[in-house]
């Protein structure tokens, strides 16, 4: 893959690594990562949340609306790279920090004033964990969600790229560390789906990776689970995680997370048949 800095590094830095046998050797100083495609409206609200961060390092997989740009313009270096996917476009952001500490925010996220102000006050201390994680609260249709199973959606998103990576080959990647992980006061701000149209377009994105990951992990489930699962997939969301409490959207969340689980099985069942086919 062909890799361009449209911001070359401004010097070599060390920033202060996880130690559990507890060595100090200097402050830390965090490298914020975010990876981008067309994400232009979302760059300033992003990046200026991460002021906190020593330096911010935006990985764009071509982008044709200026996104790369706008980050530039911001402060940002940016490096341009062809997409493997989720968590390996992450893992190659952390790898271009010039810092250990690794601060990674998707593009329509934000960190709230109290998380900016605990990083602050992190920077000042030892780190005593591999990995710190945040409570993100989801903004949906122009609601705040507190419940439907997506609040407090804890996310490690601080972590020590010596003892934590991204894991997850197509959907739903996560950061997994070798060691302790503390939480961090504060909140990720993740501003979801401005229609319902948008969150139709974006379950059916992300099914299409999610059964091709089914079907290559050998995770098929049975014609009864198929049936089933979307109506307890609605009851699960609604009742039990109390997505009643969340009022219409609540109800607009637990559709679609049933319509997310009908749509996986479906596209399973479709592609094994295609591939037994072949």
């Amino acid at each position: 893959m062909q890799t361009r800095a449209l911001c070359p590094p401004a010097g070599d830095h060390e920033g202060r690594p996880y130690n559990p046998n507890g060595a100090v050797n200097s402050m830390p100083q965090i490298s914020a990562t975010v990876i981008t495609h067309n994400e232009a409206p979302n760059m300033p609200r992003v990046l200026r949340s991460l002021a906190c961060a020593d330096e911010v390092v935006v990985v764009d997989s071509g982008s044709m609306d200026g996104t790369a740009e706008i980050a530039a313009s911001l402060g940002a270096r940016v490096v341009e790279h062809g997409w493997p996917g989720f968590a390996a476009q992450k893992n190659f952001a952390a790898s271009q920090a010039r810092f250990p500490w690794i601060l990674s925010l998707d593009a329509d996220e934000e960190l709230n004033a109290e998380a900016q102000a605990a990083l602050e006050q992190w920077k000042k201390t030892e780190p005593a964990a591999a990995g710190y994680s945040f409570r993100r609260r989801a903004y949906y249709l122009g609601h705040w969600i507190r419940h439907s199973g997506w609040y407090p959606d804890w996310k490690i998103r601080l972590y020590d790229r010596d003892h934590g990576e991204w894991k997850g080959r197509y959907v739903h990647e996560s950061v997994a560390v070798t060691g302790q992980v503390e939480a961090l006061a504060g909140e990720i701000l993740h501003y979801t789906c401005d229609s319902l149209e948008d969150h139709q377009r974006r379950i059916e994105f992300y099914t299409d990776l999610a059964a091709r990951e089914l079907e290559e992990t050998g995770g098929g489930v049975n014609s009864m689970r198929r049936a089933l699962a979307p109506s307890w997939t609605f009851l699960n969301t609604y009742f039990f995680r109390l997505g009643i409490l969340d009022g219409y959207p609540g109800f607009l969340i637990s559709r679609m997370a049933a319509r997310y689980v009908a749509r996986k099985y479906q596209k399973w069942a479709e592609l094994r048949a295609e591939n037994r086919a072949h």
